[in-house]
Parts: C-alpha cells; sequence; structure tokens
C-alpha cells in the first residue's frame, strides 16, 4: 500500500465521522509530514520531531539540494506529505514534486503561463512568492497574476482555476493560498498601486463562497455595525466609511498580503491588513478603519467576529499582515485561548482571541520611538508628535523614525514553542527618514507618495536581531543581533533547537533557552526562506530555500536600483549585501 493511502486509511479510521474536507486537522498532527505553510492551523512553525537535539545537531550536514532554476526572491517553504516535496519558486511560479526515495528526483513540473510585462512591473518588493497549499488531494498554486490554481498532488495537471483580479490595475499576489477545512482563503496584493483588500473564499471545487474588504461600506465588508466589535464594542453602522474622506476607501488600501490562522473549535480564522493608500497620510485623513487591522472572521460565512486596529491614520507605511500565532497559555492565572502578533510597527500584541480582548501590547525593541506605549483600554498608541509625518507636513523630511517602513518585523514569520512558552522572532533593526509628498491615482501607476532612507538606530551598526520573546509578560527574554535584518521564517522544535536564517545565506540552530548559537551552515545564496522540517525513513531532516531579494535584498534582485532611496529605502540600508552573497535559488535539505 502507497504511503498517501496508507495516511488516508489511517486518518479515516481514526475519525470515522471526518468528512474528507476536514482532513488537515489530522494531517498536521504527523509529524513526519509538512502539510501547510507553517505546518499547523495555529501557525506555530512547531515541530514534535527531536533526532536533532542541542547535542547533536553540530552534526548536520548538507543530505542533498536542489537549484530551483530561478532567481529573485526566494520566501516560503517547500511542502512534505507521505514521500513527496512540494516546492515553488518566485515568479514565473514554478512548482515542483520531488521524489524523497530518490534524492529529489523530480517527479512532476508546473509552470504557469504568465504575462510578464503586465504582471512583474507592478509587483512591489521583488517577485516573491510565499507557498503551496494542500487539500483533497491538490496542491494550490496562488500565482502572481492572481489566478488561483488547483494542481493535481500525483500528476501536476490543473484540475481548476480562476484568475480573480488584474494586474493591469496593479492586483498582484505574493502570499500562499490557505486551507482551512473546505475552503480556500486567497488574499491579495498592491497596496503601494491603489489596490483595495479583500479575501477571497473558494470552495473545494473552485467556486467563489464569498468575498470580503478591507474597507468600505458594512455590506461589502461582510461586517455588521451590532455584532461586529472592536475593543468589545459594536463597530457601529459604517464605521469604515465614516474613517475615510470622500471616496478615498476606493483606492484605500488594506491588502492582505500576508500569513493566515484558523481555530476550528471557534471556525475562526486571522488575518491581517497593509497599510492606507497613499503613503502620504496628509491625503487620506482619518483613522482609515480597517487598514492595519487583525480581522477574525467566521469561515463558512466570512462574518467578522471581531476587529483590531493597530495603527490608526497609517503615517509610516506599518502593514498589519504579520501572522497571528494561536496558543493556549496560562495569563495572570487562567487559561487563554491567546493570538500573539508582532507587528510591523514594532508592537507585540498579545490578544484573547475568542473576543478580540487587547491583554498585552508591549515594544519588541527597545528603539521603537513613534509611539511610547499602547492604551491597553482603547487599544490606541500614544504617539510622539516629533515623529509625525503628517503634522510635520510634505514635503517636510522627518528623521529618526524607530523602526523605518519595513517595520521591525515584515512578513518573515516567528515560531513558538509550548515547551519553553516562547515565541523566537527574527526582526529588523531599522530606522528611518521619511518625506511625503502629493500624488495622484493613475491606475496600474505606483502610488507611494513618500521618499524614504533606512540605516541602523543610532549609535548601533547592526541591521536585525533574533529575539525569544514571552508574550505573557510583553518582554524580551534573550536577543541575538545580526549583521543585516532576519528575514527569514524561525522553526522550534521539540529539542529545544530553533533554527532560522540570514541574509548573508546562513542557516542556524540556537538554544532555545540561552540563544546559544549550536550550528551553522553557509548556504549558496541569502536565506529569506523559512525552516521546516519532516521526517523520512526514519531521519529528521531540516530544509530551507536560499535565494537573496525581497525588500531587503531588492537591490540585489533589480541591480538598476541604485540610488540610497530606491526600492523604498532599502537599496542603501542593504547595499553591503552584495559583499556577502549572490542571487540564487536553491533547496538545501540537511540531516545527521
Amino acid at each position: 500500500m502507497k504511503l498517501k493511502t496508507l495516511s488516508l486509511a489511517m486518518m479515516s479510521m481514526a475519525v470515522p465521522s471526518m468528512v474528507a474536507a476536514d482532513e488537515l486537522l489530522v494531517m498536521q498532527q504527523n509529524e513526519n509530514n509538512w502539510v501547510m505553510p507553517a505546518g499547523n492551523y495555529a501557525n506555530t512553525r512547531y515541530s514534535t520531531l527531536a533526532q536533532v537535539t542541542k547535542d547533536n545537531v553540530k552534526d548536520l550536514k548538507m543530505a542533498w539540494s536542489f537549484s530551483t532554476g530561478v532567481l529573485r526572491g526566494h520566501e516560503g517553504n517547500a511542502l512534505v506529505i507521505d514521500g513527496t516535496m512540494y516546492v515553488h519558486t518566485p515568479f514565473p511560479n514554478i512548482v515542483y514534486a520531488l521524489d524523497l526515495n530518490n534524492y529529489g528526483a523530480i517527479k512532476w513540473k508546473y509552470e504557469p503561463n504568465q504575462n510578464y510585462d503586465e504582471t512583474v512591473p507592478v509587483m512591489c518588493c521583488d517577485t516573491v512568492y510565499r507557498g503551496l497549499s494542500y487539500g483533497q488531494g491538490k496542491i494550490f498554486l496562488n500565482q502572481a497574476d492572481t489566478t488561483l490554481v488547483a494542481l493535481d498532488m500525483n500528476t501536476g495537471e490543473p484540475v481548476w482555476s480562476d484568475k480573480r483580479d488584474d494586474p493591469k490595475v496593479g492586483a498582484t499576489s505574493t502570499a500562499a493560498a490557505h486551507v482551512f477545512k473546505d475552503k480556500i482563503i486567497v488574499g491579495i496584493s498592491g497596496g503601494e498601486f491603489g489596490v483595495r483588500g479583500y479575501v477571497q473564499a473558494y470552495n473545494m471545487d473552485g467556486s467563489v463562497a464569498y468575498k470580503a474588504y478591507s474597507v468600505g461600506p458594512d455590506s461589502e465588508m461582510l461586517v455588521d455595525g451590532n455584532t461586529t466589535t472592536s475593543m468589545l464594542k459594536p463597530v457601529g453602522k459604517d464605521s469604515s466609511l465614516k474613517s475615510w474622506q470622500g471616496d478615498q476607501w476606493k483606492i484605500g488600501g488594506g491588502t492582505t498580503w500576508g500569513w493566515y490562522s484558523y481555530d476550528p473549535d471557534t471556525n475562526l480564522y486571522y488575518y491581517g491588513t497593509g497599510n492606507p493608500s497613499t503613503w502620504n497620510p496628509v491625503q487620506r485623513p482619518g483613522d482609515n478603519k480597517w487598514t492595519m487591522t487583525i480581522f477574525a472572521r467566521d469561515l463558512d460565512s466570512g462574518m467578522a467576529k471581531w476587529v483590531y486596529q493597530k495603527t490608526p491614520f497609517d503615517e509610516w507605511d506599518y502593514d498589519g499582515v504579520n501572522e497571528n500565532i494561536l496558543v493556549d497559555q496560562e495569563f495572570k492565572g487562567q487559561m487563554r485561548k491567546l493570538l500573539v502578533n508582532f507587528d510591523r510597527n514594532g508592537f507585540a500584541y498579545t490578544l484573547d482571541r475568542v473576543t478580540g480582548e487587547l491583554l498585552v501590547a508591549e515594544h519588541y525593541n527597545p528603539h521603537v520611538n513613534w509611539a511610547t506605549s499602547v492604551d491597553l483600554k482603547t487599544g490606541l498608541p500614544n504617539r510622539v508628535q516629533r515623529y509625525s509625518t503628517a503634522y510635520n507636513g510634505e514635503d517636510v523630511n522627518t528623521t529618526g523614525i524607530c523602526p523605518a517602513a519595513l517595520g521591525n518585523k515584515d512578513q518573515q514569520p516567528a515560531a513558538f514553542s509550548p515547551r519553553t512558552g516562547l515565541f523566537y522572532v527574527p526582526t529588523n533593526n531599522v530606522c528611518m527618514d521619511y518625506e511625503p509628498f502629493e500624488v495622484e491615482y493613475v491606475a496600474g501607476q505606483p502610488y507611494v507618495g513618500a521618499t524614504l532612507s533606512m540605516y541602523p538606530p543610532e549609535g548601533e551598526t547592526h541591521l536585525g536581531n533574533f529575539i525569544a520573546w514571552d508574550a505573557r509578560e510583553g518582554k524580551i527574554v534573550w536577543s541575538n543581533p545580526e549583521r543585516f535584518s532576519v528575514w527569514s521564517g524561525a522553526l522550534a522544535t521539540a529539542s529545544d533547537v530553533v533554527f532560522y536564517g540570514t541574509l548573508e545565506g546562513f542557516i542556524k540552530a540556537v538554544d532555545a533557552h540561552t540563544g546559544r548559537e549550536l550550528w551553522r551552515f553557509k548556504n549558496p545564496s541569502g536565506v529569506i526562506g523559512n525552516v521546516n522540517t519532516y521526517k523520512h525513513d526514519g531521519v529528521q531532516y531540516i530544509s530551507v530555500l536560499s535565494g537573496i531579494g525581497g525588500w531587503a535584498g531588492i537591490g540585489m534582485a533589480i541591480p538598476s536600483l541604485e540610488d540610497d532611496s530606491d526600492g523604498l529605502g532599502a537599496v542603501g540600508a542593504y547595499r553591503a549585501l552584495s559583499n556577502w552573497t549572490n542571487l540564487g535559488g536553491v533547496l538545501s535539505v540537511f540531516s545527521l
């Protein structure tokens, strides 16, 4: 009997009443596999595998590698399902199925047909793609041109596809599709082009279940003014429309290109919305609801149960799309169902994920200065006027803002260990100067309206830290400085070994309790992919994609960008990267 057949048969015996749509509830518990982008619905990026320990991790060696054949930034990670690994690339979004019984031999390859000239020029911050998803025998590819494709997992043949938007107006896709129960959830990118954000839910047959916008009328947002709450109170009718001036909401951003999580007990899924458009806050007065917001939506209907806006009236491009990690922990003597979010704005938030109650909000980088604190009763940040780009006005360069627009953490996902109770967070240590200017909206053209430069905090030279965070207390437990931003997703394991990658190209293993480095290996290119693990034929493997690019590496991905302010300020900040690494696209797999 083949492994896949055996796996599904065992699942059927274990839960006789389970319908096929719920298979991932069981499949994610199989420690040998890695069946969804974060490994599980809760987005913890934690594995119970423990063959690689603090004592023997120093003996990790390259087991095999695979070249993707594509340059530019390789974000995300592979899936592993019963002896097959599914690997993706940046644009053109090639998908490979690799045979783990034969050193990664190619079982099939799928290369979509996308219009380069329409799509790539409107992809902000490189041509990255963050990963594949699985459900009911299909691999789901969320193409850059906004086409969602369902591929037969055994053959790679397309089963169905749907193109939901148009790159001609700046709409693209960089995020993974996420499969929860019987739904496939996809978002949209393009906030820098005035795209109005939304999530779209598909049924497994490819039909559309619903679409819910981030901003606009209640009916289009799937928000009920009486039952949808924020800070435990109803949001009221037209809560979004009342927070915008005129029709600015129609090009208002709030795109949804981050990570999604799901709680089967409440049937709620969680995600964040991005920056309001334009980056010039003078042109869009008001709170700009519900950009920069954590949404909790019912999976079946799409209705929003609660929302929390982290940065009302954003003045710094602090997108709110970072992952929401779902954990059950004791908080002040009581077990709570928590949601933990490390926002671009430099605050780490702990909320009750059932009600949306805000429990903790603290800086996870000591240099954050745009706001001193967050009021736990109102949820509002206490801003510092000196760093307000709106107060200082158009064509004025506001200096020394911390963090920079790419945040104290961008999309690079954190991990959580239930053994230590700590979160392991890849972070940026970058500040900026920010000068807004008036910009006119033209469909398909950049709608930014700000010039940036970026640099380390005063008195420091390192651009990143890898930290351990206690979300119950809101404090850093330990912090390891890194030369460049840590743009790789973390992995925590049951042997208390934590892995992450660096922009120079290292994959590192550290002690989960102390942060002490235990092992490192230099990959062919810089690492902005996410580390994961699996077991095959009794052996635990660690895998990671290398391939420099993304926002931090945009100067290397596009050599024609030369000025310090190019790449929205990243070119100048990361200019020294070219002394350490080069373009590439390689999957590296390690074992003892």
